[in-house]
Formats: structure tokens, sequence, C-alpha cells
């Protein structure tokens, strides 16, 4: 029985070999026709199909089962034998082979299209004989026949073929119960991915009404997680289909809950899909709620899922733009374009303080101090324009709170009351304050009471005088400047050692002042006790100079004030590049999305992302910066421009291709004044790039050149040429897109320029060896020819004609000859020129290659006279001067011994026939 069995399935394979699998369907039906045939049984056709339909050979079955649509064409012309093959394919539907119900299920969707394109009544026939074939399919024992079904069913739905009322009525049910809590896994998995894909097929009611709840179930199910990560990955479209206030009501909860799920799959499909639910959303929710949610995503413990918000973090940026704040929006074609708009405002600016206390909890630590300091920041601006502007009140403030803080009153106090024209050679280099705020926090605990602090006043009304202190507080100065000799290439310190070598000298003087000024230095000095001595003084210089803080250090003994104010701008050089940085996260600082997900966003240029995230990290920053910088909108392009630049300096050219490819649309973004002044810079460096950055500069370059104003829009003439020189010579689509782009950019240059430059770029292009950057490059000349034309340039038009007839009418090569005419053809149905002019310069040229011995560029001299010249008026009216030449040459023509030519001789105009470019 073995080698019975062993035998029937090689016999069975050596059918399928000879063709039941690999036929198509026209062989098949050529089989299924012959057992149809009349033969020996005396069976009808019907009759016949039904005898193999349900036959014991299981085979046999099979292949009626592949052949059902080749059965219903042989029986469609009439209605009740169709009928009757209808019932039988319902009956063969409960063959108890599963082979033979899958391969009738395969059969499904192809007889449903047929049936809708030949039956009138398709609705009815479908949904009775069919949609129930389907439906019970989906509950089938057997795996390959429930996949089939599943795969015939999505199959049904895209092409629209399932209508509403079998929908609901007849599938929803089904997958709702399989989709119970006591279903079988296999089953309710494999509902839930049908159910997620039909949702985008139901309206919103039907979504609402029938598979919402059930989908909200779903989504938290406790024991099956691959439920859970199909609703994870399709959460995005129920949000779409049910719209905002459903999505807030009940799918965010779940949505919640799925974000913080223990499998790094169902967070990762989250993150995936979190633009589309952000989408559908209220923008309090989406700032409030989805942006904390994100941020945790994008710290996730897996790798993995913060692959996947990273890489989704610029298109949930992206859903918080709005067109009134952006400036641009888009129109109904998908392009950009600028809306009218109010003045702009940069509403970050402000204080270094301010924007710091947003971001940084330990600067707001103490509020009530943090507003008496903000109000001695001095901006740069303002000191750069006024030198001697008195910086007094700001000095005396932030030096005295370097001392204990008991003194913070009395000495503030007492400076407001001085006069603020007095020059002091402390005060007046002193740089912009630095954040005290957690040595403010350590004195506090210190603990000084109500005695020390009226001592000190008391100390600050006994200052001896500073007469002996002269040389000292010279030398002092003189370490200062010592110690800044290294930062010379900083232009602040360099304005900070001329400011100090002043300083010095007045210093120098002082030691011989008059009484007057001595009572100034002694109000000014009012904490010093003792003086210090030499070596103590230089002992506290070098321990300063080696500190690493970025405050000013609290001396234990108690040292003067002056001598405080002094050594702590050894450290204050230190306190400027703080200053800066504080500069540039505050020119980063913005209101329109929080301010979490842009600081996120611009880390994706560290290198450190690309380590611990994904190596084409910038890649995707990249491709979703256009989106970003339309939210954000031009007003806070200055929190982009630093990542941007660096993107565009990336060592990977596919990060640099990304951007060129989208120069463009950020230009629209961001105005014409942004655009020259950033954006150029960075369109000239791609232009100079690798090829495959260069293309995607090329694409675009009319819209990016249209943006730019004239004068700076001439200066890319010089560098089109540029383009015609390639790293792979082999590469013709490049000088193919080149051609398509110089033909829009005609329009945007003077017919001077498009004489002096675009000429020689299109005669060039013209004499291509590939035949297809040939043909469009003649489009070109003829757009070429127009515009001078147009512009009224007769002579240079006249100029560019001879150059024609020289380089092509007169060309040795056949190819030159057919490119003439094509272009004559061209010119004639374009109108680039008036007739008589075409007549008296083009007309003769053309007639002259009527006898090329040539057939292919007989071919087009044909075409061109039989279908564009003698269809002008100029040329077919009775009365013409040239319509004798014409007749002469197409006779000619006519009588070709090439039959090619004679047939476009002879070829009625309006004829369609297939074009002639391939033949160039």
């Amino acid at each position: 029985m073995a080698g019975l069995s062993l035998y029937f399935e090689d016999g069975h394979d050596d059918l399928d070999d000879f063709g039941f699998d690999d036929y198509g369907s026209e062989c098949d039906g050529i089989r299924i026709t012959a057992f149809l045939d009349a033969g020996q049984d005396n069976l009808t056709p019907l009759g016949r199909l039904e005898k193999y339909a349900f036959s014991e050979n299981v085979f046999n079955r099979q292949i009626v089962a592949r052949g059902l649509l080749d059965v219903l064409r042989e029986f469609s012309d009439n209605e009740n034998d169709f009928i009757s093959v209808m019932e039988t394919v319902v009956r063969m539907s409960e063959d108890a082979e599963p082979t033979v119900r899958a391969e009738l299920m395969e059969q499904v969707p192809n007889i449903a299209m047929f049936l809708h394109e030949n039956r009138p009544n398709f609705p009815a026939a479908f949904s009775r004989y069919l949609v129930p074939i389907v439906v019970r399919y989906l509950t089938d024992p057997n795996n390959q026949v429930r996949k089939t079904s599943q795969a015939a069913l999505l199959v049904l739905l895209e092409q629209g073929l399932i209508c509403k009322a079998d929908m609901e009525g007849k599938i929803c049910p089904v997958l709702l119960e399989l989709t119970e809590p006591s279903s079988d896994d296999d089953y309710k998995i494999e509902a839930v991915a049908i159910m997620c894909k039909l949702v985008t097929m139901l309206n919103k009611d039907t979504v609402e009404l029938l598979l919402l709840l059930r989908f909200c179930e779903l989504c938290s199910d406790a024991r099956l997680f691959q439920v859970r990560k199909v609703c994870a990955a399709n959460f995005g479209e129920f949000c779409s289909i049910v719209g905002q206030d459903a999505t807030e009501k009940l799918l965010m909860p779940k949505f919640f809950d799925l974000c913080s799920d223990s499998l790094w799959g169902i967070r990762k499909a989250c993150a995936e899909c979190f633009m589309v639910v952000s989408n559908c959303t209220s923008p309090e929710v989406r700032r409030t709620k989805l942006s904390p949610l994100f941020i945790n995503l994008i710290s996730d413990q897996s790798r993995w899922v913060r692959q996947a918000a990273f890489q989704s973090l610029g298109r949930f940026i992206s859903t918080f733009a709005n067109p009134s704040s952006t400036g641009v929006r888009f129109q109904e074609d998908e392009t950009l374009h600028g809306i009218p708009k109010s003045t702009e405002k940069n509403e970050h600016k402000g204080s270094c303080s301010d924007a710091s206390s947003d971001r940084f909890p330990g600067s707001s630590a103490s509020p009530g101090k943090s507003k008496k300091f903000s109000d001695t920041v001095i901006k740069p601006s303002q000191a750069s324009e006024d030198p001697n502007h008195s910086r007094v009140p700001s000095s005396v403030k932030s030096h005295t709170t370097d001392c204990k803080l008991g003194q913070l009153d009395s000495l503030t106090t007492t400076q407001d009351q001085q006069t603020g024209d007095l020059f002091d050679s402390f005060h007046y280099w002193r740089p912009l304050l630095p954040d005290i705020s957690q040595d403010l926090e350590l004195l506090q605990g210190e603990g000084k009471d109500e005695v020390q602090r009226q001592e000190m006043v008391k100390e600050e009304e006994t200052v001896p005088d500073l007469d002996s202190e002269g040389p000292a507080t010279s030398s002092q100065i003189q370490k200062v400047l010592e110690c800044l000799q290294p930062h010379l290439d900083d232009p602040d310190v360099q304005a900070q050692v001329q400011v100090l070598s002043a300083a010095l000298k007045a210093a120098q003087l002082e030691s011989h002042s008059d009484d007057t000024d001595q009572d100034v230095l002694v109000s000014e000095s009012g904490n010093t006790k003792n003086p210090i001595s030499t070596d103590k003084q230089a002992e506290m210089d070098t321990h300063l100079l080696n500190s690493q803080s970025t405050s000013p250090v609290l001396d234990v003994s108690e040292p003067s004030c002056v001598e405080a104010g002094l050594t702590e701008n050894i450290v204050e050089v230190k306190d400027t590049n703080k200053y800066e940085i504080c500069e540039e996260e505050k020119s980063k600082v913005q209101n329109v999305i929080p301010q979490q997900l842009l600081d996120q966003y611009l880390s994706m240029t560290d290198p450190v992302r690309a380590q611990t995230v994904d190596t084409e990290i910038a890649k995707h920053c990249a491709f979703s910066l256009p989106g970003v910088a339309l939210t954000l909108g031009r007003q806070n392009w200055h929190c982009l421009k630093d990542t941007y630049e660096t993107l565009a300096t990336d060592v990977q050219w596919k990060v640099r291709r990304t951007l060129a490819f989208s120069i463009h649309e950020l230009a629209v973004i961001l105005g014409d004044q942004l655009t020259a002044a950033d954006l150029v810079p960075i369109f000239n460096g791609f232009l100079k790039d690798l090829d495959e950055v260069r293309i995607g500069v090329l694409k675009h370059l009319y819209d990016f050149l249209k943006l730019l104003h004239v004068e700076k829009r001439r200066e890319y003439l010089y560098q089109l040429q540029e383009f015609m020189v390639t790293d792979n010579s082999r590469n013709w689509r490049f000088r193919y897109e080149l051609a398509e782009q110089l033909i829009l950019i005609i329009d945007l240059y003077s017919h001077y320029d498009v004489y002096d430059y675009l000429r020689q770029i299109a005669l060039s292009l013209c004499s291509d060896k590939v035949s297809e950057v040939r043909w469009i490059s003649y489009k070109l000349v003829v757009e070429i020819l127009q515009k001078l034309y147009s512009c009224g340039a007769h002579d240079l038009s006249l100029n560019f004609i001879n150059e024609l007839v020289v380089r092509f009418c007169h060309c040795p090569k056949w190819v030159g000859r057919q490119a003439f005419a094509f272009i004559c053809q061209a010119i004639v149905e374009e109108d680039c020129m008036p007739m008589d002019q075409f007549a008296q310069h083009l007309l003769p040229c053309l007639l002259s290659l009527s006898s090329d011995p040539v057939p292919n560029v007989r071919v087009l001299v044909a075409k061109a006279l039989r279908h564009s010249v003698l269809e002008k008026p100029y040329f077919n009216e009775p009365g013409s001067a040239y319509s004798d030449e014409l007749e002469e040459a197409l006779s000619e023509l006519r009588m070709d011994k090439d039959r090619d030519v004679r047939f476009f001789a002879t070829l009625d105009p309006n004829r369609n026939v297939l074009d002639t470019a391939a033949l160039i």
C-alpha cells in the first residue's frame, strides 16, 4: 500500500508538472471547455460540470474549482445556466477536502470582478452566493482555508465589491463573534487583523456602532499580546475614522496603556502611529497629554522603541502646525504657498535668566532674588553702543553678592546713592553677572545674624585709605591681564584686555588722587578689614586660577570686597563662556511646541544618538526638518538654523541628499530674506557635492531660483554649465533633468541672459549621445527661440536660427539633420515665430531635406510637412506662395521607396499614430 500511495503521489506531481499549476487561466479554460464538450456519456454541459465537480476523485474537484471563472464565462449568456453554475459553486464550497475549498476561495475575487463587469444584477448575485462563502470560511477549521478567505475578503473590500449592508449585516457580526473573550486564540488574532483593516473601508457611524467598543476591549486584552500589538499598529486608523471626540473620550486612555505596555514591540507600534493619533486630538490634548507621553517613548529603555520614536518625532511635531502662525499653507495641489501675515515679532527675545528659568529648575530656586538680579543684566548691544554707559549699579550688586549675604542690603543702598558717572577701575570692565544662585543657598545656610550685619555696615564706614594698596591693586590687574593672554583669539577677551589696560593706568594714577577720589574708593571697598599679605594674596590668585567653578570663590578668611572682586574676574573669563552658552540656549527657546520636543529633535544630530539609537537618525532628522520648520514658522528659524547647517555638512551623502530634495520647500517656508542669508550658502555647497546630492538640487532648481531676487538669481547663470559635468558620464538622466529644468528657468531670465548662457547649454545637450536627452533638448531649443521672438529680439533670433541651420541642417551626421526636421515641426506647432519668418529662414532648409539619403530623416520631414506645416492657414491657403513647393515635396515623399516615408506623407493628420520620437 505504501508503494501504491507513493506511486499515486508521484502521479499527482506529474500532472502538476503538465500544467495544472503553472498554466494561466487561458489554458485552464481550454481544458474545462474540453471536458464540457459532448462525449460518449450523452450528458449536457451542466451535467458534465456537476459530474466532475462532485467526483470522488479529489483532483477532478480541484480542477473544476480552479476553472470556475472560465466555466462562468461559458454560461454567462444564459440566465438559467448562470444560476445553475452559481448553485454548483455553493455546493462545492461545502466540500470536505480543504484543498478544494482553498482553490475555490482563491477564485472568488476573480469571479466577483467578472460579475461586476458583466452582470447587471451583480450586487444581488454576489451577496446571495459568494459573500456567505467568504464569511463561512473565516471560521473554517483549516488554517489554509482561513488564510485564503481573509486574503480574498481584503481584496473584495479594497475593490469596493462588498456593499455596506453585507459588511454591517454579515461580516461585522462574524468578526465580533470571533473577537469574544471566549473565542479561540488563533481566531481572535486573525479576526482583529481583519477588523483593523476593515475599519478603513467603513464610515464613522458604522465603526462607532459596531466596532469601537470591541476595539477598546481588545486594546486591554491581558492574555494575548498579539492582539494588543495589532491594535497598537492600527490605532491611528481607528482614530482617523471616529474623529476627535471619540478619540479623546474612549481611545486616549487605551493609547496611554498601550504606550506603557510591558512589551517593547507594542510600545514601538504606538510610536510609529503617534502622528496619526495626534492629528485626531485637540491642540490642548496634544500639548498637555501626548507630548509628555511621547517624551517617555523617546527615553524608553528599549533601543527599538527609541528608534521608532525618533523617526516619528518630526512628524509628531508637524501636527502642531498652524497656518496663522507659520505664514504658509498647503494648496489643493499639495504645494506650499505664502499667505498674508501681520508683522512678525520675535517673541524669543528676553533676558538670559528669563529664558533659562523656564528650562532649568535650579535657576528658579530663589524667585525673590532672581527678580532683583535679573534687573542688572545689560544687553551686549547696549554696552557696545555706549562704552561710557554707567554699569556701577549692576556691578556693585553683582560683586556684593559674592561677599557675605548680610552685606547685600547695606551695600546696595550705599551704592544707589552714588553718582553714576564716577569711573571705577574694577566695575567699568566687569563682565555680565554670573549665576550665583547655588552660592546664595550656601550662604543662607550659614545663618549670619543681625549683629554681624550691623558690624559690616560700620566697617564700611571706617575703611582705611587705599593709597597704600595702590601697587597691590595694579599688580592684581596685571595678573588678570596675564591670565587673559591665552584667550586673545576671542573678540570679547580682546575688548576686556583693552579696558583692563586703561583700568591699570587709572589704578596707578589713583595713588596720587585727591581726598575726593579717596572717599569714592573707600565707599567702593567698604568691606575691607585688613590688607592681605602678598604671599596670601598670591596663594589666593593661584587657587582661583586653578578653580573649575564658574562662580566666585567665597574665602572663609573674609577677604576685602575689592580684592574679592578683582580675583573674581579671573574666574569670570569662564563666566563669559557660560553666558555664551546661555545665549545659545536662549536662541532655541520658542512657544509653538513643547520645548522638550524641540530639544529632543535638535539632539538627533548628536553623534551619540547615532551610536545609541539609530545609525540613520540624522537622515530622519533631515527628512522631517521642513515639517518642523513649517510648524515653528520663520520667526523661530533661529532654533533650527544650527541643526540645518550641521545636517548640510553631514558625512553621509544620504543626509545631504535628503536636504537637497527639500531645500526649495524650506525656502518657501522661510521667505526670501532668510533664504538669501541662510539657505543660499548651503545651496551653493550642494551644487558642488556628489551627483546623488546634486540631483536633488537640480530636480527643483526652478522652484528654488524663482524665490531669489533678480540679482542673486543671475549669479547662478555662471554655474548652470557645471551641471553638464557628472561623476559618471553614463548618468544621462542627470542631463535629461537639466534640460527639463532649463525649459522652466527660461522664464526667470531676460532674453539677453538666455541667449548668452542657456543657448550654449541647450546646443550642447542637443549633441548628447543618448536620444532621450537629445529629444528633450530639441524642445529646449524651441523654447529659447520662442523667448527671443516674444521679447522682440529679432537680431538675436535670426542669429540663433542661422546657428541651428549650420549645426543641424548641414550636419554631416543624419541624426543632426533629423533633429532639424523635428525642431522645425515643433516650431510650427508651438507658433514660436511668425510663419512668414519661418517660411523665409527655415522652410527652404526643411524642404531640402526631403531628398535626404537617410530614410529616418525623410520620415520626420514628411511628418513635419504633412502634419504641421500644411495645417497652418499661411501655407494651405489657395494663394500661398509656398503651396506649390510643399505639394511637390510631398508628392516625391508619397512615392518614396521607403514604406514609412510613404505612410507619413499620405497619412491623414487627424488620425492617431505612434509617436516618432523613438526614431530620434
